[in-house]
């Protein structure tokens, strides 16, 4: 007799992109010659001076124990500076929480504050992980939608319509995953008004894409008067620093959350790996020369991928501003057919084009946005051009 699985197992939906990543990988495992645009991951290898940094702690022989579950004193000390200095956010060490990526960062938070029956404020689109954390917790999501003419950002009357006595949480990402829009100062302070109505509503920024930002000005919200003690700042390393595969996020939150988090960490998986630690540390001390060049080498795609979607009937896109994704609005292809194949959502749409045209992108759905599509530009300029007129060959067919 097979054993039972949890219901919270059953009840949560695969990630997205992990899943089409894996599909693209079947692909390929066949000879077929799949360009994946579904992953959020940067094509740049981690800097060297970032590997150094990790080979001298190995090499030193300090770092080869158990570190402090919420993180190495020295690391925690130099991401509150970072955060004071290039952020403006009063934070200590103390506030600080290292974490096996940003993802985990968020898990320990959801698992720390929400209790079954408690709300929290989604903007829509939003990162994959987000719903399935919430509801993993016990949380009830609740969903507030932007429109592509506001750059699929919700606005902070949206925001203040959807808070109930429930409402626990409301969590954002700017710059954006999956749209890259960015939340100017301006829009942060009306959130920031309307939350400060509210003190016992947690307001969660996930500013993991803070260094791939074209605005020239990122804002945190945690900044603005009156938001640090309300305010949880979720980052990392993965995105800034090509740092995927180190897994190394951290938050910084009031200090009694900080130390729920660590607690739930604690009997979780303890700390993050020493030695990414280490390279962290050299990261977020050291050159960021190199993470300004994948920045503005991510710009430049920007605007050449822009260009070729706009190329492409029916596609209605915005013009990002952060992060490296296209959202595009591809709801002109619904219910049209090569014949064969009928296209009635954007799920039908992203199996379609990785079929027809062998190009690995992601459903809308996931994203909370039915209507559109995620692309990732973290590829290289012949591959963009390559994928983008395979789609466009593919789209022909479908009348």
């Amino acid at each position: 007799m097979a054993i039972k699985l949890a219901d919270r197992v059953t009840s949560m939906a695969e990630s997205a992109t992990l899943a089409m990543a894996a599909k693209a990988r079947e692909f390929k495992a066949r000879g077929i010659d799949v360009i994946s645009l579904s992953l959020g991951e940067p094509d740049f290898k981690t800097p060297k001076h970032i590997q150094d940094g990790a080979k001298t702690a190995i090499d030193s022989g300090k770092y080869f124990g158990y570190p402090p579950v919420n993180g190495y004193a020295d690391l925690r000390e130099a991401i509150a500076n970072k955060l004071k200095n290039e952020n403006r956010i009063e934070t200590t060490p103390e506030q600080i929480v290292v974490s096996n990526g940003a993802k985990q960062s968020l898990a320990n938070l959801f698992q720390a504050i929400l209790n079954p029956g408690d709300e929290v404020i989604i903007y829509t689109p939003y990162w994959v992980s987000y719903e399935a954390l919430v509801k993993l917790a016990g949380g009830e999501p609740v969903y507030i939608t932007g429109e592509l003419e506001n750059e699929y950002k919700a606005s902070a009357k949206q925001l203040a319509d959807a808070i109930t006595d429930k409402t626990k949480a409301v969590i954002f990402s700017s710059p954006c995953n999956p749209t890259g829009s960015v939340f100017t100062k301006e829009e942060l302070t009306e959130m920031a008004d309307v939350l400060k109505k509210h003190p016992d509503v947690i307001a969660i920024a996930d500013e993991i894409y803070e260094l791939i930002n074209y605005t020239g000005n990122h804002v945190s919200l945690a900044s603005l008067p009156g938001m640090v003690d309300q305010t949880v700042t979720v980052n990392g390393f993965a995105k800034g620093f090509a740092m995927t595969g180190w897994r190394v996020g951290y938050l910084s939150a009031p200090l009694h959350i900080a130390k729920a988090c660590s607690k739930i960490q604690g009997q979780l998986t303890s700390a993050n790996c020493s030695i990414a630690q280490r390279a962290a540390l050299t990261a977020i001390t050291e050159d960021l020369g190199p993470s300004k060049e994948m920045a503005n080498e991510y710009l430049r795609r920007r605007d050449l991928v822009l260009e070729l979607l706009n190329e492409l009937p029916g596609f209605k896109n915005n013009t990002p501003k952060g992060a490296f994704y296209f959202f595009p609005d591809v709801s002109y292809y619904f219910g049209k057919s090569d014949g064969n194949t009928t296209i009635n959502t954007s799920s039908d749409l992203a199996m379609y084009i990785l079929e027809e045209a062998n190009v690995s992108t992601v459903a809308g759905e996931a994203f909370g946005l039915p209507t559109s599509i995620r692309l990732s530009y973290a590829a290289s300029e012949s591959e963009l051009r390559e994928a983008i007129e395979r789609i466009k060959v593919a789209l022909a067919k479908l009348k």
